[in-house]
């Protein structure tokens, strides 16, 4: 009965479960792991063991994940064991994490972050002057095509706020557009507004999606009728999900049958534990393991 269910699910038009082609790449769903820190690599270094569960059951053909924020370098680590990726260490250790996640047909990004010097302010250009460098240096080196970005123009917490964020969010899809084939912009949704108990989505990224050329993620606390709304408008391509993946690792598989989801517990968010609220949200059938 379930098998049967799953297949009337599937033959209904679901647009979050739509295909879709991310330049080179062919996704199966639009379903995308968010970049989600969970401060589990010791001494700033991926632990193969725990994370490549933890990645793996997340993972599906053809689906895309994106890795929680990795250090460039020891100055530039903003949490408690955070991943690093500027040793030779850090870069083996990741190696069976990222095989993990390969051999189950899906696509994985490494989202890196840096600290930001003093010397970048004012002016719109200069506020934006470190990103657009790392930009560049970036592309120069892997090519356009391989190359993403998440931006949170309308970010307003740890003393961080810009007086026009859609100036400053055009500005910043213009320099991407720059790049000829630059691969996708992720851009977190401002806050939601309540309307008779119900969220009301602000469409505060229809700016930046009309601007950029190529893939257009959002993020910012969609549910599955959100998601699919989305899609269905052109408001987005893809659709990160962060706390409903963390507690449901098999997503895209109840979003496809509408089952109920697992809660999740903030409490255990940003703890070192190896298994607690990392790797034991249960499957659809129970397990824990994929």
């Amino acid at each position: 009965m379930a098998h049967q269910a799953e297949k009337n699910a599937a033959s209904a038009a679901i647009p979050l479960l739509t295909p879709y082609k991310m330049g080179q790449f062919d996704l199966s769903h639009r379903v995308v792991l968010a970049p989600l820190t969970r401060c589990r690599s010791y001494g700033h270094v991926p632990q193969p063991q725990h994370a490549a569960v933890y990645y793996s059951q997340r993972a599906t053909r053809g689906g895309l994940l994106i890795t929680e924020a990795t250090g460039v370098s020891a100055t530039g680590e903003g949490f408690p064991d955070t991943p690093g990726i500027w040793t030779q260490q850090q870069v083996e250790a990741w190696k069976p994490i990222v095989d993990a996640v390969h051999r189950k047909g899906a696509i994985f990004f490494c989202q890196i972050w840096a600290g930001c010097p003093t010397m970048y302010g004012g002016s719109l250009e200069n506020r934006c002057r470190f990103a657009v460098e790392v930009i560049d240096a970036v592309v120069a080196e892997v090519g356009a095509h391989r190359v993403g970005i998440r931006l949170s123009p309308f970010v307003d917490y740890m003393d961080c706020v810009d007086s026009d964020p859609v100036a400053l969010g055009s500005y910043m899809v213009q320099q991407l557009n720059k790049h000829s084939g630059f691969l996708y912009c992720h851009i977190v949704e401002p806050r939601m507004a309540m309307v008779e108990g119900r969220r009301k989505i602000t469409h505060g990224l229809l700016p930046f999606r009309k601007q950029f050329n190529g893939t257009f993620i959002a993020a910012g606390g969609y549910d599955r009728e959100e998601g699919n709304k989305v899609i269905a408008d052109g408001y987005a391509d893809l659709v990160a999900y962060g706390r409903l993946f963390l507690a449901n690792p098999d997503l895209p598989r109840r979003f496809k049958l509408n089952a109920p989801l697992n809660k999740y517990d903030r409490s255990t968010f940003y703890i070192q534990d190896p298994v607690v609220g990392y790797t034991d949200y249960p499957f659809l059938d129970g397990n824990v393991e994929d």
